[in-house]
């Protein structure tokens, strides 16, 4: 019946109701099924269930229930490593309706799963594009206890853009806490952080930034010589400089003239994004940034120190 199910063209909304409680049955009474080692029944139903729906649309009709016994799922669906049913289930519990929310608790598990996914599965693009949406609501201290620097690997698969996402504050968010990360500075693509440049141009009100933190960023970018990431954090940090903070003071003005010194090319981009930044915001670009500027420029000396 379940296969000849999986096979309908119409899916009521109701039969989605019902395969997602099969679902919490069988996980629940799994030792007393005849069949319980495998675990077709469990995959056939959220087939039935979530296979047929948009996966770019995140609200359904229908009201699904999300039980304790749900949880069973997390282990029998990625131990299956396939990546449709993989995107089933992230389907059923990142699904928002009028009655009912995404499975935030359940999708807490994933986290594990998820961080090494890419190297076990091929990514379609619907499991694709329901990874990130899982991402964006686990959230970034989710994935803290399962290795960050597996998160990151993730994520640099992953590639998202803004059109990605629905929550772009939240990416923006995520992404500044995985940058801070010993980690996330050491190994996320240079594609992010001007993300969130070009993020922090137009909602730096939305970001707070910790300034001792991202100073000591900045150290270990000018140490390690990541004149591109440098170029963009420096721009992040200017944007995020709490008020009536002293640049000379946090030593911010001596890091910029060695970054200017090896990227000439970085005094344009920075001055372009500031621009744009005080535009946007309705701020004035501060006077201190404009006169590191100025003295690099007048310099005139672009080699090596």
């Amino acid at each position: 019946m379940l296969h000849d199910l999986v096979r309908l063209e119409i899916h009521p909304e109701r039969l989605t109701e019902i395969a997602y409680e099969w679902c919490s049955l069988i996980c629940e009474n799994r030792e007393s099924l005849e069949d319980w080692q495998s675990p077709s029944l469990d995959l056939v139903c959220l087939e039935i269930g979530f296979r047929h729906l948009d996966f770019r649309r995140h609200s359904i009709k229908a009201t699904i229930a999300h039980t304790e016994h749900h949880r069973g799922l997390v282990d029998v669906v990625f131990k299956s490593q396939e990546s449709e049913v993989i995107a089933d289930l992230l389907r059923a519990w990142t699904a928002e309706g009028e009655h009912h929310k995404p499975a935030h608790a359940l999708l807490g598990p994933c986290a594990g799963h998820l961080v090494g996914l890419h190297n076990l599965v091929p990514f379609s693009p619907r499991l694709r594009q329901l990874i990130i949406r899982s991402v964006e609501l686990i959230g970034y201290k989710g994935f803290e206890g399962v290795e960050v620097e597996r998160f990151v690997e993730l994520l640099n698969d992953l590639c998202v853009t803004a059109e990605d996402v629905d929550d772009i504050i939240g990416w923006a968010r995520l992404l500044l806490d995985t940058i801070q990360s010993p980690e996330g500075t050491q190994y996320l693509s240079h594609w992010y952080w001007e993300f969130l440049v070009e993020f922090a141009v137009l909602n730096s009100r939305w970001l707070k930034l910790d300034l001792a933190g991202g100073l000591k960023i900045m150290i270990s970018l000018t140490e390690a010589e990541e004149w591109s990431k440098l170029e963009c954090w420096m721009t992040i940090v200017w944007m995020l400089l709490p008020e009536g903070v002293d640049p000379g003071e946090q030593d911010l003005g001596h890091s910029m003239t060695l970054l200017f010194r090896q990227r000439p090319g970085a005094v344009q981009r920075l001055e372009q994004w500031m621009e744009r930044w005080g535009q946007a915001n309705f701020s004035c670009v501060p006077e201190s940034f404009r006169q590191v500027c100025k003295q690099a420029l007048e310099a005139g000396q672009w080699g090596v120190p």
